[in-house]
């Protein structure tokens, strides 16, 4: 009975940790991406999501990649990939094929490895916003890009109510252990 209880509380309290911590690193996410302007950074690297597939076989659609912000944007060579926007505010990760010195500025001709021919305009050194570190996790992206929406935001509550519903069930069986094993205080024994 004592072992059954021991095993019954230590499952408790893993359940109970766990979603815990669940809620502490879905409210650390959503806190991060806000601060950052929208996107999660953590160790001075920024992680990004890949939504076209034409940095494939290396980066697959759906991954999430992490670059690395700041530093001298002039500083890139041939076969550097690159994180740049583009002349519409896009974020684009594309690989440099050729470097074009400009003045005190730098050109890159870029490419996506997937792609059959360079990208149409050069970018400039000045859109250059970070540098792609090689580390890549396939299909979180499609996660993380849902979850930054407005329906995926309310997706977020769900730890929170989870654990609120677990401590509830937990406190509840806690005061009828107690119930069972108070004595009677309304029988008295006639000796």
């Amino acid at each position: 009975m004592m072992k059954k209880r021991k095993a019954v509380r230590w499952i408790n309290n893993t359940v109970s940790l766990f979603l815990a911590a669940l809620l502490i690193l879905v409210a650390s996410i959503v806190i991060i991406s806000k601060a950052s302007g929208g996107e999660p950074q953590a160790f001075g690297y920024q992680i990004k999501t890949v939504l076209s597939g034409s940095m494939e076989p290396d980066i697959k659609t759906g991954s999430i990649i992490a670059v690395k912000p700041g530093g001298d944007m002039t500083r890139f060579k041939k076969n550097d990939v690159i994180t740049f926007t583009s002349d519409e505010n896009i974020l684009i990760t594309h690989r440099i094929v050729k470097v074009m010195p400009s003045g005190n500025n730098v050109r890159y001709q870029t490419k996506g490895d997937n792609n059959d021919g360079p990208d149409m305009n050069p970018v400039m050194s000045q859109n250059v916003v970070a540098e792609y570190t090689g580390f890549t996790v396939p299909y979180v992206g499609y996660a993380l890009h849902f979850l930054q929406s407005k329906n995926g935001a309310w997706l977020m509550l769900i730890p929170g109510f989870l654990l609120m519903i677990y401590s509830g069930v937990t406190v509840w069986r806690a005061l009828s252990e107690v119930e069972k094993e108070a004595p009677n205080k309304g029988t008295e024994n006639a000796g």
